[in-house]
């Protein structure tokens, strides 16, 4: 697809058009929220890519491909993430959309937030 065909697919779709989308496009919007949600649980608990991946038996490489969206991981490896992330994994795929979270799992000190409560340190 070349950059006018874009622009008018993007034009179509703020017009209310239904636009169809390739099976590719579809299965990259699935890796990149999959990977933010990686990103947006890892930060949560400031751990770095390294950590995470020693965590969770991996290289930093292999987190850094999975938080940009660049790879899809298997199932026994997204269980791996999960334990390593200390939360549970909830997919939801619905026709158009998908949601990915990672939920906290309970055990928090009392200092801290509860799971899955974010708080910014001045």
């Amino acid at each position: 697809m070349n950059h006018s065909q874009w622009e008018t697919r993007r034009t179509r779709k703020l017009l209310g058009e239904r636009v169809e989308e390739s099976p590719a496009y579809v299965e990259a919007g699935y890796a990149f929220a999959l990977g933010q949600a990686v990103y947006d649980r890892r930060t949560e608990l400031s751990l770095s890519q390294s950590e995470l991946a020693r965590r969770a038996g991996m290289t930093q490489p292999q987190i850094s491909n999975i938080e940009g969206g660049d790879s899809v991981p298997t199932l026994p490896l997204l269980t791996r993430l999960a334990k390593a992330l200390d939360a549970s994994l909830t997919i939801d795929l619905d026709g158009d959309s998908s949601t990915f979270v990672f939920t906290a799992h309970g055990g928090h000190r009392p200092d801290e937030a509860p799971p899955g409560v974010r708080s910014s340190v001045a």
